[in-house]
């Protein structure tokens, strides 16, 4: 059960916390996820991991912003273990 194959080296995982506003938030039914992924994966794969999980958000894709630990940051940036990502889709009103 427990062991990976000989010819892949286990790669390290990191926990991250999701927080969701607005749609995201009303598609998961609750404010905060908490997702593993592997080390150096980009902010971005939050982001396609919830548009894949839920494909009706995709117009918000190029809408939303991606947060890391309070900052703004480009969807390259690189996750580590214990960050925050925070969605901000467009508010509306105005």
């Amino acid at each position: 059960m427990g062991h990976p194959p000989l010819n892949h080296p286990a790669v390290e995982q990191i926990t991250i916390t999701v927080k969701l506003f607005a749609i995201y938030q009303e598609a998961y039914g609750q404010p905060e996820l908490q997702w593993t992924f592997p080390a150096h994966t980009p902010i971005e794969e939050v982001l396609n991991r919830v548009l894949v999980e839920h494909p009706h958000l995709e117009p918000w894709r190029e809408r939303t912003r991606l947060g890391l630990n309070l900052q703004f940051v480009s969807p390259d940036t690189l996750l580590e273990d214990g960050d925050e990502v925070v969605l901000i889709p467009p508010v509306s009103g105005g």
